[in-house]
């Protein structure tokens, strides 16, 4: 190990890693970078399937939608980026339908020709305005969209993405999800949305290719081994951080079930499944993700959503009471420690785009070397 007073430790080869490594190596400091798989890119790494040819985002898909230009155009210097609209649909008793719901959605929902003033008048009707202020997610969505459409689209699908009932989870959750009273079925509404032309494994490994660079695959950093570099940047779990002293912080995890069929298997990249009888919660078919490209065969995955266990890898922090009381006490742990920046959606402790984790890794790098600077 390079022991110098300029040479950084990253732990992590994701964005955020990836992003902060980059901006500190072209400000001349040596970068040294330690990620405990087998490849770059983290939760969003993509590969070509061997047997299809599809491009497969591994853990599960990944669409770049964003409002942040600069983060926009940053990307944009790693890769090309093809526009790509997420259409998402649901099935639910034996119809497929729009999500988000949408004009389209209410009419076929309800068996209405209703028009954007007539469904918005009739939605209202159905909401539970009793509810002034949603604190669980169930209330969200009473009050917003009313019992027939939370049993039909959010009820089960939710009690399967997160193990619990929709009443034990706060309200937060669903202010995410918006309904439309047009026909508009583009699942996000940022003003730039895409996919990256050769995946965003590609992405990261043109970030990480800088001669102050140097990235140990398969390799885990230990705490105690941040003596050895002027500063760390930390973007794995902030409870193993501390040898989880307090306890582990809950995670969901996902489990996928790969198939391989010829030709188009389900028409579409995304399909939810929102009853809570049929065990996924969705199938996602990863050639629709690069429509620009042609395929004989199609990969399709069911995905399971469980509790995360010791040795599974973390996808969305829980976050309720418990989760966040013990949160408190690692980010109290985390505030003594000056040499240690806590970092990216594990080391945070919050689910997060890959924009906002881009734009708060150019933000961290940006901080450290102005600090570097007084100092």
């Amino acid at each position: 190990m390079n022991e110098s007073n300029d040479t950084i430790a990253i732990v992590g080869a994701g964005f955020s890693g990836a992003v902060i490594g980059r901006e500190l190596a072209e400000a001349g400091y040596n970068v040294e970078i330690f990620e405990s798989r087998s490849h770059i890119a983290g939760n969003c790494h993509t590969e070509r399937d061997s047997e299809t040819g599809v491009m497969v985002h591994k853990y599960g898909p990944h669409i770049f939608h964003t409002a942040n230009e600069e983060v926009w155009s940053y990307i944009n210097k790693y890769t090309e980026m093809v526009p790509y609209k997420n259409r998402v649909k649901a099935v639910y008793d034996g119809d497929v339908y729009s999500l988000p719901i949408n004009l389209h959605t209410i009419n076929q929902f309800f068996g209405k020709t209703l028009s954007p003033k007539e469904a918005k008048t009739w939605i209202e009707s159905k909401a539970d305005l009793s509810i002034e202020a949603p604190e669980t997610f169930e209330e969200q969505a009473l009050r917003f969209v009313g019992k027939e459409l939370y049993e039909a689209f959010f009820k089960g699908y939710t009690q399967k993405q997160w193990g619990l009932h929709p009443s034990e989870l706060p309200a937060s959750i669903l202010k995410r999800l918006p309904v439309r009273f047009n026909y508009d079925d583009n699942y996000f509404n940022h003003p730039y949305q895409g996919m990256p032309k050769n995946g965003y494994t590609e992405i990261v490994a043109k970030i990480l290719d800088h001669k102050n660079i140097k990235v140990h695959l398969e390799t885990s950093f230990s705490p105690e081994a941040r003596k050895n570099y002027r500063h760390t940047f930390w973007s794995g779990p902030l409870d193993a951080f501390f040898n989880y002293q307090h306890g582990r912080l809950g995670y969901r995890t996902l489990d996928f079930k790969r198939s391989v069929e010829e030709g188009d298997a389900q028409g579409n990249a995304v399909i939810n499944y929102t009853e809570e009888k049929v065990p996924f919660t969705r199938i996602t078919e990863h050639k629709h993700f690069a429509p620009w490209e042609e395929h004989d065969k199609s990969v399709i995955y069911h995905e399971y959503s469980r509790l995360c266990e010791e040795g599974d890898i973390p996808y969305y922090p829980i976050r309720l009471a418990g989760e966040i009381e013990m949160l408190k006490t690692y980010e109290d742990s985390a505030a003594t420690i000056q040499d240690v920046t806590f970092v990216g959606r594990l080391g945070t402790y919050r689910y997060l785009d890959m924009d906002v984790t881009i734009a708060e890794a150019l933000e961290a790098a940006k901080a450290f070397l102005n600090s570097s600077k007084k100092n």
